[in-house]
């Protein structure tokens, strides 16, 4: 038996339709508020921002939705895409575990991020819209969502957060290449972005000031829209695609995870892999452990607090529930950009509270070593991101040696860390700092939350 085996999925399996666990969750979610009204919001608030179709996928309770044939085309081009046995993982660590990873790195700009790019842009086509704008860290959504808007002839803004425009160059050349507008965020095209900017010159960004600065300039035009990368619930969903890809291919190899692990920032990815086993757990009681790993420098769901907050630094965007540092709250800079986010998705965090889902928080340092591991093991560099999950999954496989447990772990391996090598050399030059949380700052920022009754 070879040491790496893939389980491939043919093309005429790809499923169908995306998972909406909204149907399955044990207690419904708090509704998603008006920043004035402090009303639930109605599908009228957010015409502005997004095409009625995602709208309605925002507030659906269906458990299926059809993926449209349109998407699903634009899909085989890497999907599905592979799950591996990382037999050499198993043997270097020497653990009497089972590891599996679901491998996002396929994709045409390298990550899980145009599984809801590609759908995004597909229904903004259909509505008529012309121009996007939206936020990015470490530019795997905006270089998805550019692949994306050039297939459906959609101009694209793109705001990324300053410290990740400077430290990755090449995300935002991808961008270019597929016709974007890249900004480094904050700006001086935006309100939010001078106001800051005026305060701190040297004002390094986040994705809560990047998603203020795109959409201030959606609100602008009624032929934007804004498009979010993670967070909101039919994002999320379109990532569950992979998780029902991931059950198929577990049915193939005969096995099924004891324990399942991503890393969290918004959200997506995370939820992409977990939800559809998550939705097996409320509806069959096959049980999972289901584990969330995310920085130890912005640890939203390990110290943030779980209250109505605004999604955006500027306060722009409608109240949800969530696990929160506050919006005003300024994450360090760290090559995980993608997970330097003050809040998590609602639907994370609505879990989370209910204890299906065990976060923890890992040091960028710890992370990079285990990334390491696991390319000199598996061949795959992670993207810096990827590399929480990874060191997630070797925890849990040591934890299994430890205590002589025979169980499974599946863990999902978001992206390649191709465009992000220089991470990789300031870890080996060390040169990466040790992670801060600055709780002083956060609780700051945690005082400022709005006042819900």
């Amino acid at each position: 038996m070879s040491d790496k085996i893939k389980y491939f999925l043919e093309e005429s399996k790809m499923p169908k339709t995306w998972y909406n666990i909204a149907a399955d969750l044990p207690k419904p979610l708090s509704p998603v508020l008006h920043p004035g009204t402090l009303k639930p919001i109605g599908p009228d608030d957010l015409a502005p921002l997004f095409p009625m179709a995602l709208i309605g996928q925002e507030v659906s309770q269906d458990r299926e939705i059809e993926i449209p044939e349109p998407v699903r085309e634009i899909y085989k081009q890497w999907r599905p895409s592979p799950l591996y046995r990382a037999r050499k993982l198993e043997k270097a660590l020497d653990t009497t575990a089972k590891i599996y990873y679901k491998y996002e790195g396929v994709s045409p700009t390298g990550s899980h991020k145009p599984n809801t790019a590609v759908a995004q842009a597909f229904f903004n086509k259909e509505e008529g819209t012309k121009k996007i704008t939206t936020e990015t860290g470490a530019g795997q959504w905006g270089s998805s969502l550019a692949f994306a808007c050039s297939i459906f002839k959609i101009e694209l803004d793109v705001y990324m957060v300053k410290v990740s425009y400077e430290q990755k160059p090449y995300r935002k050349m991808i961008m270019q290449t597929f016709g974007a507008n890249c900004y480094a965020s904050p700006s001086n095209r935006t309100p939010t972005g001078k106001a800051i900017l005026e305060k701190d010159p040297n004002n390094t960004g986040s994705l809560g000031i990047a998603i203020s600065e795109a959409v201030e300039m959606a609100a602008q035009d009624d032929h934007t829209k804004y498009s979010l990368g993670s967070v909101l619930n039919h994002v999320l969903m379109h990532q569950t695609i992979v998780g029902n890809e991931a059950i198929m291919q577990m049915e193939m190899a005969d096995d099924y995870p004891d324990i399942l692990v991503g890393c969290t920032g918004g959200g997506s990815n995370f939820s992409g892999l977990a939800f559809p086993f998550l939705g097996k757990k409320f509806r069959e009681k096959k049980d999972i452990k289901v584990i969330a790993c995310e920085p130890k420098s912005c640890p939203t769901l390990t110290k943030g607090k779980f209250a109505y907050d605004f999604g955006d630094t500027g306060m722009r965007t409608p109240l949800v529930k969530m696990h929160t540092l506050g919006s005003s709250f300024m994450p360090p800079s760290t090559h995980s950009g993608g997970l330097r986010y003050h809040g998590m998705a609602p639907l994370v965090s609505h879990l989370t509270d209910l204890g299906a889902i065990e976060p923890k928080a890992f040091g960028q340092k710890e992370c990079f070593e285990a990334g390491v591991k696991f390319a000199n093991a598996e061949g795959i560099v992670p993207a810096p991101e990827a590399t929480h999950a990874v060191k997630g999954a070797i925890d849990a496989a040591l934890e299994c040696k430890k205590n002589g447990e025979k169980k499974t772990i599946l863990f999902n391996l978001c992206g390649h860390g191709h465009f992000d090598m220089q991470a990789y050399g300031d870890y080996f030059n060390n040169k990466l700092s040790d992670d801060r949380y600055n709780e002083a700052d956060a609780n700051k920022a945690l005082e400022k939350l709005p006042k819900i009754a």
